[in-house]
């Protein structure tokens, strides 16, 4: 027989718990509906308990507390008093469970000593719900968000590589009086090893590049040229890190440049892969051999 939706079973119960109050129906087998009933029951149960364990987080230690809410969820019927109760604790326990453990991982990482403010969390919920006494609009809030969470990240990363983050903005203070290196309003730093004679790129432009990246202590993390066979990539100016596009936009087509690019024109305080580390000055030399 197909299984139905778990949704589905509770339709069923509905009619099989109606006069049984909170405590576990006892089976009445009187006719054939009531043995299809039961045998309806017994097959829609198949897997629940790993569903209740691995999808809801239940302990199933606790069977019998799930069984006395499944009752009452059953015997609601139509009522929409409380079915809107149902609902709020059902979401309630995956705003303060999967939901809080998600956010947290996204903000905090694996640092399981942090956590956002739950009362704070269910505040803002609530007021974007009944739309009273927000503190914000719903765009003021995404844009918050965003800009929250870089902030906390970067301070949870400045914590943990703050030497390797004064090392690298000594790095570059240090480069910017070698001689032939240009630094620019933005901080981005090159310096011309040939100089092109062809277009320049706008931030539009497809272009065809080779190139090696490396950070301040040599390793090299990326590169296109790993053997004589390999070809030249090809990508749009305005779809790479903020450094690439701006030396891009200036580069005339034929030129090799090395450029210095500091931590926030690349990936700020975010780890990139496992040889880049938060607030990575990054040094890449490019050959711009066409655009289009």
């Amino acid at each position: 027989m197909k299984k139905f939706a778990f949704a589905a079973c509770v339709a069923i119960a509905a009619a099989v718990f109606t006069s049984c109050g909170n405590g576990t129906p006892k089976a009445d087998l009187k006719s054939d509906v009531d043995t299809l009933s039961y045998a309806i029951g017994m097959t829609q149960s198949d897997g629940l308990k790993e569903y209740l364990s691995q999808r809801l987080g239940v302990d199933t230690a606790y069977i019998d507390d799930f069984i006395k809410g499944l009752n009452e969820g059953a015997t609601a019927g139509d009522d929409k008093k409380k079915a809107a109760y149902y609902a709020g604790i059902q979401i309630g326990q995956q705003i303060g469970g999967q939901m809080l453990q998600g956010i947290n991982y996204e903000v905090f990482g694996n640092d399981s000593t942090q956590s956002i403010s739950l009362k704070n969390l269910l505040a803002g919920f609530v007021a974007g719900v009944t739309e009273k006494d927000q503190k914000m609009t719903l765009v003021q809030a995404r844009v918050m968000t965003d800009q929250k969470i870089q902030e906390v990240k970067s301070k949870a990363m400045e914590k943990q590589f703050g030497a390797w983050k004064k090392q690298n903005e000594n790095w570059l203070v240090k480069n910017s009086k070698a001689q032939g290196v240009v630094t620019l309003p933005s901080g981005l730093q090159y310096k011309v090893i040939t100089e092109g004679k062809g277009a320049v790129p706008a931030d539009t432009s497809v272009v065809k590049v080779n190139y090696t990246g490396k950070t301040i202590d040599g390793t090299v993390f990326d590169t296109n040229m790993k053997d004589k066979n390999s070809e030249p990539v090809e990508f749009r100016c305005n779809q790479v890190i903020k450094g690439w596009t701006e030396a891009l936009t200036k580069m005339p087509v034929g030129s090799k440049w090395e450029l210095y690019i500091p931590a926030d024109l690349a990936y700020g305080p975010r780890q990139q892969g496992e040889q880049i580390k938060p607030f990575s000055t990054l040094i890449f030399t490019v050959e711009l051999l066409g655009t289009k």
